[in-house]
Order: C-alpha cells, then sequence, then structure tokens
C-alpha cells in the first residue's frame, strides 16, 4: 500500500543546497527557507539531511545551531547532489506486509533537462550509511515522488503528462504503467488528470502544483479567476476534469478550490510557478508555502478549515520559486519505522 502523506511519520528529508546546484545565484535566500524548515520539522519528528560532504554538513550544523532547531531530531549525512528536489529524487515508501519498504525509482532530471547523476545515487548512498531501518528496493522506473498523490486507500491521482512523457519511459505504454504502479504501490485505481499545467513548471505538470487529496473523500486544487490570465482556462479545465472522478463507491469527491497567486516574475520576466498545493503534511502541522501576495491569507484560511486537528505554518517560498519549484518540492516524508536514530 502508498501510504496517504498524513500517515504517521518518522521525518522528513532534505537536500540542502550548494554552490554547485541551481540555487547558487540566491543561495543566501534559499539556505534561510531550508534553516526554517528543517526547524519547524523537527519540532515535529525527525530531519535528515543531504550535504555534500564534511566541511558542507559543518556549514549546515552552524546554520541550524542559529535557529530554534532541535538538533537532536536531525541527522545529516553526506551525499552530493545536481539539485536540492528531494521529493522527486528522494525515496517512496509503501507499506508491504505491514512493514514498511522504500523504493528507489530511477532519476532522470525530468525527463533529461537538468544533470541528474548525482541525484539518483542519493537514496543509495543515505541506505548505505544507515539512514533507514529497513530495506531499499531499486527499480528501472523512472517516477518521481512530485508526480503523484494518495489517497491511502488504494487510489492514485497523477497528470498523463508527466507520467506519459516520452522522455520518461518512452518504451512502456499506458496500460503497462498502470499495471506496474498498481503491483509496486499495491493500488486498486489511478485518476489520471489530461489537463492542468502551470507556466514556469519545468516537471510536465507535477500533480503536488496542481490538485492534492485532503483526506480519502476531499481533493483540493488550483483555480485561476482572473480571465486574463492564461491559467484561468487551464484551472477550469483541471476542475472540470476534477469532477468526473468517482470514489470507489461511485460518489463524487468533494471539491475544494484554493486561490491563484498574483502573477510573480523573475529578474528575466519569466512566470515563477507558484502554487498553494504544493504544501507539506507532517505530524501535527501541515506547512503551507505562501509568495507575499494578497492571496496568501485566504489560502491559509482555506488550509486552515482543511485540516483543524493540525498546526497551519506558513512559509515564505519566493525564493524557492526562483528555480521552479516549491516546498513539496524540496521535501520527502517518511511513514513511521523508517528513519535510523542519529544525531546531528
Amino acid at each position: 500500500m502508498l501510504p496517504a502523506e498524513w500517515y504517521p511519520q518518522s521525518g522528513v528529508m532534505l537536500t540542502w543546497p550548494h554552490k554547485q546546484t541551481d540555487f547558487a545565484s540566491e543561495l543566501t535566500r534559499v539556505e534561510t527557507v531550508f534553516c526554517t524548515l528543517a526547524s519547524i520539522i523537527s519540532q515535529y519528528e525527525k530531519v535528515i539531511i543531504g550535504s555534500s560532504d564534511e566541511q558542507h554538513a559543518l556549514h549546515i550544523q552552524h546554520l541550524l545551531t542559529q535557529t530554534d532547531c532541535s538538533l537532536h531530531n536531525v541527522n545529516i549525512y553526506h551525499v552530493d547532489s545536481n539539485d536540492s528536489w528531494a521529493r522527486d529524487h528522494g525515496p517512496i515508501t509503501i507499506i508491504e506486509n505491514g512493514e514498511p519498504l522504500l523504493l528507489d525509482f530511477k532519476f532522470n532530471g525530468w525527463g533529461n533537462k537538468y544533470p541528474y547523476n548525482l541525484d539518483d545515487a542519493i537514496n543509495s548512498a543515505l541506505a548505505s550509511q544507515g539512514a533507514f531501518n529497513v530495506a531499499l528496493k531499486s527499480l528501472n522506473l523512472v517516477l518521481e515522488g512530485g508526480s503523484i498523490d494518495s489517497d491511502g486507500e488504494g487510489t492514485l491521482l497523477t497528470t498523463t503528462q508527466c507520467l506519459l512523457a516520452e522522455t520518461r519511459n518512452p518504451s512502456i505504454s499506458k496500460t503497462n504503467i498502470e499495471h506496474q504502479l498498481k503491483q509496486l504501490f499495491g493500488i486498486h485505481r489511478i485518476h489520471w488528470l489530461d489537463y492542468g499545467k502551470l507556466l514556469g513548471d519545468d516537471t510536465d505538470s507535477h500533480i503536488d502544483m496542481l490538485a492534492r487529496f485532503i483526506n480519502p473523500d476531499t481533493i483540493c486544487h488550483m483555480l485561476c479567476e482572473n480571465q486574463d490570465d492564461p491559467h484561468a482556462l487551464w484551472m477550469r479545465q483541471l476542475q472540470q476534469n476534477l469532477q468526473t472522478l468517482r470514489k470507489a463507491d461511485g460518489k463524487p469527491y468533494q471539491l475544494i478550490a484554493l486561490p491563484f497567486p498574483d502573477p510573480i516574475y523573475n529578474e528575466q520576466g519569466e512566470r515563477l510557478p507558484a502554487s498553494y498545493c504544493n504544501f507539506l503534511i507532517i505530524n501535527g502541522a501541515v506547512l503551507l508555502p505562501v509568495y507575499g501576495c494578497p492571496q496568501d491569507k485566504q489560502a491559509i484560511d482555506i488550509i486552515s478549515n482543511c485540516f483543524t486537528d493540525r498546526d497551519i505554518i506558513p512559509i515564505d517560498c519566493r525564493a524557492l520559486i526562483e528555480q521552479h519549484g516549491s516546498l513539496h518540492c524540496i521535501t520527502m516524508q517518511f511513514p513511521k519505522g523508517v528513519l535510523a536514530d542519529k544525531h546531528c
């Protein structure tokens, strides 16, 4: 079974940025976001951090000592990286016969768009250093964690644009991919979304930027009300696509629309992919990306109503979207029982 993100967790993985990653040009700003995340998550559960080498590990530890980070909940390992998007190169956990198992899918830089040789080796390097209490199973299928979302009850949400992209698994048909995912994840159904995209998103429409399960009966999704914005059409098509989906009992899902942030551009004038769907659920809290927009408050209110039993913690993610991702994209959660005990 592929657990939902709200399943009890042992911790969250971060791959810390450095001067050889895509965040080099805004490293100080981005490290501030990473420190905030590590500090907050450590109050609720463990954090494992990938550092490029011993010097980098000491640098990270120094930064964290200047925050409210609970260092007894932080484990730092030496695993060099191309980029920092742990959601997509990190292992995906399933529950098999009541025990966690880590699946190490192939990572190819979102369809050979960027260098990926170091990122693709991170999971095996973490395993060899004793980061996990459970086995790591290597697979030949290309799959990124941001491309799927689970209700924890046997249903998977994904997009055809990403999973069927020729640059991922060119020789595998949709039927074949469905069969493999059902076998690997222990799921019964896959909801394929054919619509929805964000300008500036270079993942070929990852689902975690567009629509997410709140619970097995409810899906939240992005919706753009500004008819002068091209996203208005794409998000309306996404909403209509979601309205056709049915739960296992044949009933429609409850759909909750999240607002669309005002357009945000980089210095080159390129639209950046800001999305409130890119939140992270952890034990006792939801970390919500915000972007310094008027819509932030509305998004906070909506997510607060969706997760009444959790703390809602806004995180400024304007630095992250400069490299076309957000909060969920730089994290990977692990269900309870996965992470080994170790101190910073």
